[in-house]
C-alpha cells in the first residue's frame, strides 16, 4: 500500500503518491476550490454592517476575512472527507500533509481520529506550485 502526499492551500489540493518508501512521488489527483482564490469583496455584496461604542467610536461589526476564513473551513472540510473515504477503501498506509499554515491548522480540525493516526508528518508551507521533485526534497528520505 503506498504513502500518499497531500500537498494544499486555499484553493488548491494535489494528491502524491510514493509506492516505494525511497523513490519518487507521482501526482494521482487533484483538487481545485476557485472560492478560496477570491478576494473578501468578491464574497460579499453588500458592506458589513457599522456600529458605535461609547468611547470606541465606529466600528465594522463583520471580520474582514469572515467569508475567506469560511470558504478555507469548507475546503479543509471537503478534502478531509476524501482522505477519510479513501482511507476507509485502504488506500494509503499513511499520510504526509504540506499546507499553508492556516489551512493545515483547519485540515487538523476536520481530520477523524483514525486520519489522524495516519498522518506520519506534516509542514506548514504552502508548495501547491512545486513540480514533484521539489516536494519530494521536504519529505524524510524513507517514507
Amino acid at each position: 500500500m503506498p504513502t500518499w502526499i497531500l500537498v494544499a492551500d486555499n484553493s488548491r489540493a494535489r494528491i502524491f503518491s510514493a509506492e516505494k518508501a525511497t523513490g519518487p512521488i507521482t501526482e494521482i489527483s487533484s483538487m481545485t476550490f476557485p472560492e478560496g482564490r477570491l478576494h473578501e469583496g468578491d464574497l460579499i455584496t453588500d458592506k458589513g454592517g457599522r456600529s458605535q461604542t461609547p468611547g470606541a467610536g465606529v466600528h465594522g461589526v463583520n471580520g474582514e476575512d469572515a467569508h475567506k476564513q469560511e470558504n478555507a473551513d469548507r475546503f479543509a472540510s471537503l478534502l478531509c472527507e476524501d482522505l477519510e473515504a479513501a482511507r476507509n477503501q485502504g488506500r494509503f498506509r499513511k499520510l504526509y500533509i504540506m499546507a499553508a499554515p492556516a489551512l493545515l491548522g483547519l485540515l487538523r480540525k476536520h481530520q477523524s481520529s483514525s486520519l489522524r493516526q495516519m498522518v506520519a508528518g506534516e509542514l506548514d508551507k504552502n508548495l501547491t506550485t512545486q513540480p514533484p521533485e521539489a516536494i519530494r526534497k521536504h519529505l524524510p528520505d524513507f517514507l
